[in-house]
């Protein structure tokens, strides 16, 4: 790890760190040769931010050192934003994450073309059957599927796109050393070793509930587009549909039975725009020009 990644890696470990705090230090020190400087300047006073002295603190950590030193030896790369191996798409988003910390094949993040799958924790076997009816002729043209290993949909889509011998990325809330759900983590592990699994957190952040509907806006940007299996009404797959229309995204739904609830959030986002789909040529024929 060179110099500078080394230092924004270690910036972004540090607690109260947020998007806002990174861009102003990068603004007055694009190389952060003073990073380590900060205690010694008047940066916070012009900046005042409330957690500045655990800022200030975790910079003097030597913990934190050997912390990123590990992440080597464990197999995780920190892939920043300035690095080529970061997703071109996601840099065109609001704010897009300074560093991804990934676990697996990273040339999956640069690879063909990327979808979103995502849906419902509880869903139906009509959903399953739908991603199997779909997934074997989109993972024949190369496409990658992406979710976020939740219960259900999520974990439907990333097994069926390695069952038919495709690729397969997950985006997670909290950091790679904690896993959730937990009935996941055979999963993850095999992603860990022939897929990807990407999160924007340090390794050792616990998943908090905010993080989940964080990580959708990764979901949709890293992809051009997004397809909603099932999704109850205010469901957060609808949130990833939200940013995936903010992102100039392509947004398709699978349309279901009028009287189930796990389809009133597909159905209306039919309503509100979105491509109903049929069959893998519904999609292919929107990602592939």
């Amino acid at each position: 790890m060179d110099e500078f990644k080394l230092r924004l890696t270690h910036l972004h470990h540090c607690r109260g760190v947020g998007w806002k705090t990174i861009f102003q230090i990068l603004k007055g020190d694009p190389e952060l040769k003073n990073l380590y400087q900060l205690s010694h300047s008047n940066f916070f006073t012009q900046n005042p931010i409330p957690s500045s002295s655990s800022i200030l603190h975790d910079l003097q950590s030597g913990l934190i050192h050997d912390q990123i030193r590990q992440y080597k030896i464990n197999g995780i790369n920190a892939i920043t934003i300035f690095d080529d191996e970061y997703p071109t798409l996601l840099k065109e988003t609001y704010q897009p994450p300074w560093i991804l910390y990934a676990k697996g094949d990273i040339t999956l993040l640069k690879k063909n073309i990327h979808l979103a799958v995502v849906g419902a924790r509880q869903h139906t076997e009509y959903g399953e059957n739908a991603i199997n009816y779909l997934f074997p002729k989109l993972i024949e043209k190369g496409i990658v599927i992406v979710s976020g290993l939740a219960s259900g949909i999520d974990t439907i889509a990333h097994h069926s796109a390695i069952m038919n011998g495709g690729n397969t990325i997950a985006v997670i809330a909290g950091g790679l050393f904690h896993i959730y759900p937990q009935t996941n983590q055979k999963l993850a592990s095999e992603m860990m070793e022939n897929q990807l699994i990407i999160s924007e957190y340090p390794p050792n952040i616990r998943p908090s509930r905010w993080q989940f509907p964080m990580r959708n806006r990764i979901i949709s940007g890293i992809c051009k587009g997004v397809l909603i299996v099932q999704a109850k009404s205010k469901s957060g797959s609808l949130i990833t549909a939200n940013y995936a229309v903010q992102e100039g995204r392509e947004v398709f739904a699978l349309p279901g039975n009028i009287f189930s609830s796990y389809s009133i959030g597909t159905n209306e986002l039919i309503q509100q725009g979105a491509k109903l789909i049929n069959s893998p040529e519904d999609i292919l024929q929107e990602l592939i020009f």
